[in-house]
């Protein structure tokens, strides 16, 4: 069993220094489409942490109790697709039911957690890099957590920008491009805590 330690390095880890928009440059579709305004970018962190931690314990121990034991390893990006579009189906029928403000706020973005790369990435990866159950459960919540850092910050930054005077060729994405590369670069910075 890992240590305590070992996996808060690995929670710091994935959601700072290798954080999986800022480093990886995966889940980027959410990530733009997503961070106009805090309140729905951070139902959009809520929803990206409940399906990548439970898809990564689902998928860890299906890999582990069945595709393994049967010798179908090379199914797991098939097996782990499939989880992950149920667990998303499950969210969007919560979100649907308890919170219709934040659901129809998220529109197209929510079903797209399904093709998310950042979601399948992370399944992945820990088969990789042979997780057990509890070391992949710990990764996947720290990526998350690191998708909603990122997110959260950058819809800061565009409702903050979206009153200045920017140059014309700059307005629209251009602008959120260049605010995303230079968040990145500070990521950049949390390279040297581990």
């Amino acid at each position: 069993m890992d240590s305590i330690k070992e996996l808060l390095v690995l929670l710091i880890s994935s959601s700072l220094v290798s954080n999986v928009v800022l480093s990886q440059f995966l889940g980027l579709c959410p990530f733009l489409g997503v961070s106009k305004k805090i309140k729905t970018s951070s139902g959009m962190g809520a929803a990206v942490i409940f399906v990548i931690t439970l898809a990564s314990a689902v998928a860890g121990a299906i890999y582990e109790f069945v595709l393994v034991p049967l010798g179908i390893e090379y199914l797991q990006t098939i097996v782990f697709i499939l989880v992950i579009a149920a667990l998303v189906q499950f969210v969007e029928m919560f979100l649907k039911k308890a919170m219709p403000a934040l659901y129809e706020a998220l529109g197209v973005y929510l079903p797209l957690i399904t093709t998310n790369c950042a979601v399948l990435g992370v399944a992945l990866t820990n088969v990789q890099k042979e997780y057990g159950i509890l070391t992949g459960i710990v990764n996947g919540f720290g990526t998350a957590v690191g998708f909603t850092i990122a997110i959260i910050i950058l819809a800061g930054l565009r409702e903050k920008m979206e009153y200045n005077d920017i140059p014309a060729p700059f307005k629209g994405m251009p602008h959120v491009l260049l605010t995303a590369g230079l968040m990145a670069i500070a990521f950049c910075g949390f390279a040297g805590l581990l």
